[in-house]
């Protein structure tokens, strides 16, 4: 396989040691690079001119991509505020690179040579611990939690190096199906009242269960799919009225960027007893 190929193979960027140890000696490395077939990143990396940019330029600034750079990269949930700038971690006495870049210097929680241009999921999760605000923190958690099927109980065993990571590590579940609904409990949690995640009703799971009796579903993009579906949903809310249950259901829209409305129909809900079971409900009268 011609070494411009085998370099396409590893992602686009590829350490040199590698290169060697697969039969590319270093003579064709440099004879690649004069002829510019391939980009010399520093002493240890090349790279083909296509590559990802985000690879290409941790790679030529001697660092890692982390925090929202690997959130990105793995397909975690992203605040839509978020912007396109670059995360990366170095060490903690590293070289400061000559790149505009958000530069996160850590010890690594979990060390993986050098010959990754990735951190680690613990190490990016410390990062967004330290670089976002609650909210968006726990909901990128949470989205980490579920994408890379962490277990829970092991991911607050980690030693986390600030006091943010830790408690996000107590916090955090895994339950939410999305970002949306990771910051609809978020929010509803200081309220007081009782909120369950995936509750078993009539047959299928409820996003959010309210109290006993008051159902919130959060149905983002990836509900908006077939016919079928959406009569599968119609009769599940059906057989839950039938059962004494309220449903409400709030887009991604909604809960993200029109949150006082939302805010104010659950808080109706609540007022008018809905989150009660019936029975109760007539006790109060």
């Amino acid at each position: 396989m011609e070494l411009q190929d085998w370099v396409r193979r590893q992602g686009g960027v590829a350490h040199r040691a590698e290169a060697a140890e697969h039969g590319y000696p270093p003579t064709q490395v440099r004879a690649e690079i004069a002829r510019g077939a391939l980009l010399r990143l520093r002493s240890a990396w090349i790279g083909v001119a296509d590559a990802p940019a985000d690879l290409l330029a941790a790679a030529g600034a001697g660092g890692r991509l982390t925090c929202l750079s690997l959130a990105r990269r793995r397909g975690w949930w992203i605040p839509p505020t978020a912007d396109e700038e670059l995360h990366l971690h170095l060490p903690p006495h590293g070289r400061r690179p000559m790149i505009e870049a958000r530069l996160h210097w850590a010890a690594a929680i979990v060390e993986r040579g050098p010959r990754r241009l990735e951190s680690s999921v613990a190490d990016a999760l410390a990062h967004i611990a330290c670089c976002f605000f609650q909210e968006d923190a726990l909901t990128m958690w949470e989205s980490a939690v579920r994408a890379e099927k962490l277990d829970v109980e092991s991911l607050a065993s980690v030693r986390w190096p600030d006091p943010r990571s830790r408690r996000y590590a107590q916090i955090v579940r895994g339950l939410s199906g999305s970002g949306s609904e990771t910051m609809f409990v978020a929010r509803l949690s200081p309220w007081g009242v009782p909120l369950r995640q995936r509750v078993r009703l009539a047959g299928h799971d409820v996003d959010v269960l309210i109290g006993s009796h008051l159902v919130a579903q959060l149905d983002g993009f990836a509900h908006r799919t077939s016919r079928s579906d959406r009569l599968r949903r119609g009769r599940h809310d059906a057989e839950l009225a039938q059962r004494g249950y309220t449903v409400l259901r709030f887009t991604d829209e909604q809960v993200v960027h029109r949150w006082e409305e939302v805010e104010r129909i659950v808080g109706g809900a609540i007022a008018r007893g809905l989150h009660l079971s019936p029975a109760e409900r007539r006790r109060r009268r």
